[in-house]
């Protein structure tokens, strides 16, 4: 009878000393709480957690990814569409992830949720189209503001979709095809006038010295003759004309 109840007591250190030694990796942290209130943060390595008195819950510190389900998001200019993002972020302090909110990862994913539409609210669609790398920092800095409470380091975070209807896409190929034939004409408008003020200018340079005005002529006609014309018209400049008409008037 002895031995059995030695055999017993026996057992049972065994399974005492079984509970009490934790092993932690090198990523994981052990948050110790003595008869319900907070002892330490423990690990990584071997720890000792002794039974009934002491509880311990475990944080990994390594980076989250995680995905932000699909938005829906009303921009500043009325137009809707479906955004979707990610989140890469650590826990920093292990204390506070467990103390200071129940499950520091659903908290996150809740905030980053609820930040990814109210920060995409107040932006155009141009603006979430051109200026995803500003967005993304700007909803980092939010969560990161937000997380730090909770022990939580927001790192990054990446926009990954903004996805329209097919409505909405055809609208916007209009707008930029009448973008672009504005653009044709604003260049075709800003050629015409650089040319007239070079034509301008060649025609004051022109009208300094008549000589000037002969070799232009000349150098026209070779022009001509190049393209091997039949037919060349000869500009007659007016002074030759003027003293002809008067004496005939003569």
């Amino acid at each position: 009878m002895l031995s059995y109840f030695a055999g017993l007591a026996f057992l049972a250190v065994v399974l005492v000393v079984m509970y009490a030694i934790r092993i932690l990796r090198e990523y994981e942290r052990a948050v110790v709480f003595f008869l319900g209130r907070f002892q330490a943060v423990k690990g990584p390595g071997l720890i000792i957690i002794i039974p009934v008195i002491q509880t311990m819950e475990r944080v990994d510190l390594r980076v989250v990814v995680m995905d932000v389900p699909t938005q829906d998001v009303i921009s500043r200019d009325n137009v809707s569409v479906k955004v979707n993002a990610v989140v890469y972020y650590r826990v920093v302090d292990p204390q506070s992830a467990i103390i200071n909110v129940e499950n520091y990862h659903e908290a996150v994913s809740q905030l980053s949720q609820t930040t990814l539409r109210s920060v995409l609210g107040k932006h155009e669609l141009d603006e979430m189209l051109s200026e995803r790398d500003k967005l993304n920092i700007d909803i980092q800095k939010i969560l990161d503001e937000q997380t730090d409470a909770w022990g939580v380091k927001v790192t990054n975070v990446e926009i990954k979709h903004i996805d329209l209807d097919e409505s909405m896409i055809r609208a916007i190929a209009q707008q930029a095809e009448a973008e672009r034939a504005r653009r044709a004409k604003v260049i075709h408008a800003e050629g015409e006038a650089q040319a007239a003020a070079k034509l301008t200018e060649a025609a004051d340079q022109l009208s300094k010295n008549s000589n000037a005005i002969t070799l232009r002529y000349m150098q026209t006609l070779i022009d001509i003759a190049g393209d091997q014309n039949s037919t060349i018209v000869f500009p007659l400049p007016l002074d030759l004309v003027k003293p002809l008409l008067k004496a005939d008037k003569g």
